[in-house]
């Protein structure tokens, strides 16, 4: 059963950074690509980052390229998404997701099979 996990939201200030974790568990990950989306209250879900687990491949929303970066540690079977220059349109939960089979498609969220619980990030003005 697969099962990712996010942690690591919370309160901060504008220009503060925050880091997220997805740890991804319930079979091996190598072939899949990970991503990130968020959803603001009101708003539809979006894409954030992405990467392709085995080779490292990543990708980005313009409104986030720069200042988001999103890595995986194969040791510890976990996907990263570091958020630097928050800023108050950054607020939103945070999901990470898996995709069994990777498309060119990486922003789009039916291409993802497994969604984790959600972090709620915050970033006050």
């Amino acid at each position: 059963q697969v099962q990712l996990v996010e942690s690591g939201g919370g309160l901060v200030q504008a220009g503060d950074s925050l880091r997220l974790s997805c740890a991804a568990s319930g079979r091996s990950f190598s072939s899949y690509r990970m991503g990130w989306f968020r959803q603001a209250p009101g708003k539809e879900r979006e894409f954030v980052a992405a990467i392709n687990w085995s080779v490292g491949n990543t990708f980005y929303s313009n409104s986030v390229k720069g200042r988001f970066t999103i890595s995986r540690d194969n040791t510890k079977n976990t996907v990263y998404l570091q958020m630097n220059g928050l800023k108050p349109e950054d607020t939103a939960d945070y999901y990470c997701a898996a995709d069994r089979q990777p498309s060119p498609r990486y922003a789009t969220i039916s291409e993802y099979d497994y969604w984790g619980q959600g972090t709620q990030v915050t970033v006050s003005s």
